[in-house]
C-alpha cells in the first residue's frame, strides 16, 4: 500500500530542498523524523511537516501502523517562479527570480528492499609480462 502526500509552492529554491530530501530517502519514518528535527537546514521543517501529513493520512485514511511505513519516494521539482524586478544604476532593471518548490513524497507499507551496496573500486591488475617490441626494417 503506498500513501502519497504533496505540498506545492513552498517557497523556496528545490537546490536547496534537495539537499535535505537526499538525506531523508528509503530511511523509516522514525529515523527520517529523527533527521529532520535535528537537522539545521531551513527546508526540514516543511519537510517534517509532510512527513507528518502523510503519516497522519495513512493512519486515518488506510488504517495503517506507522511502524511500518517508510520513504519510497521523494521528489522535489521546481515549481511556479514568481518574478520581480530590482532598480539598477542608468535607469536600468535587473530580473529577481524567487523560486518554489513541488515536493511528492510516498509512503509505503511494503517491506523494505535491501539496498545494494556501492561496488568497491579494485585497479585492474598489471600485466608483468614484458611489451612486445616491433621489428623495423
Amino acid at each position: 500500500m503506498e500513501v502519497i502526500a504533496k505540498l506545492n509552492r513552498l517557497r523556496m529554491s528545490p537546490r536547496k530542498v534537495r539537499l535535505t530530501a537526499a538525506l531523508i530517502r528509503r530511511m523509516t519514518i522514525d529515523q527520517a523524523e529523527t533527521q529532520l528535527r535535528f537537522l539545521n537546514k531551513g527546508a526540514a521543517l516543511p519537510l517534517l511537516k509532510l512527513l507528518r501529513s502523510a503519516v497522519a493520512n495513512a493512519k486515518h485514511n488506510f488504517k495503517l501502523e506507522k511502524d511500518l511505513l517508510w520513504i519510497k519516494q521523494l521528489n522535489v521539482d521546481s515549481g511556479q517562479t514568481i518574478k520581480r524586478w530590482r532598480p539598477r544604476a542608468f535607469g536600468r532593471a535587473a530580473p529577481i527570480r524567487k523560486r518554489t518548490s513541488k515536493i511528492r513524497l510516498i509512503l509505503s507499507s511494503d517491506p523494505r528492499p535491501l539496498v545494494k551496496t556501492k561496488r568497491i573500486y579494485k585497479p585492474r591488475r598489471k600485466n608483468n609480462a614484458p611489451a612486445e617490441k616491433k621489428a623495423t626494417s
